[in-house]
């Protein structure tokens, strides 16, 4: 399966709204529809958000504030993955990994040096999934309490 990043549209609004966590995940993650407004609210992220696909079939969401200018503690940055999200039908089929592998790629080859998340500490949350592709903690938390990461992508 090819895996891509598209833009959300008014043709594919309604399936990528319909993308949904576990119950046991939506204290990690937000809905798509929660994260389109969130993006709305705060503009001075600067959003950049996509739907994922796997062939012709949404299987998630990402949104990343892209190239912003960092005013900490609230704006994070420049290159920050602010959502991710698969759809449970679609988990632990490395649809994840290969996002994040599109995004190091995409922010890469914007000039960016290193990738910044953040996650709600707790039983069942992507920690570890973070530190499985090399996320390291930077030793702050945003104003939220969420733990902040990063990647170096200088390598």
């Amino acid at each position: 399966m090819t895996v891509t990043l598209r833009e959300i549209t008014a043709a594919n609004l309604g399936p990528v709204l319909e993308l949904r966590t576990t119950p046991e995940q939506e204290r990690f993650v937000s809905t798509v529809a929660d994260s389109i407004a969130e993006a709305a609210a705060n503009p001075h992220g600067n959003p950049w958000n996509r739907a994922v696909y796997a062939d012709e079939e949404p299987v998630g969401f990402v949104m990343l504030s892209w190239d912003v200018e960092p005013q900490p503690p609230h704006i994070n940055g420049p290159w920050f993955l602010w959502k991710l999200l698969i759809d449970v039908r679609y988990q632990r089929q490395g649809y994840g990994r290969e996002v994040l592998r599109l995004v190091v790629a995409l922010v890469r080859e914007h000039g960016a040096t290193e990738l910044l998340t953040s996650y709600v500490p707790g039983r069942g949350g992507p920690a570890g999934f973070y530190a499985r592709h090399g996320f390291v903690p930077r030793g702050d938390r945003d104003p939220d309490g969420e733990i902040i990461l990063r990647l170096d992508l200088r390598a």
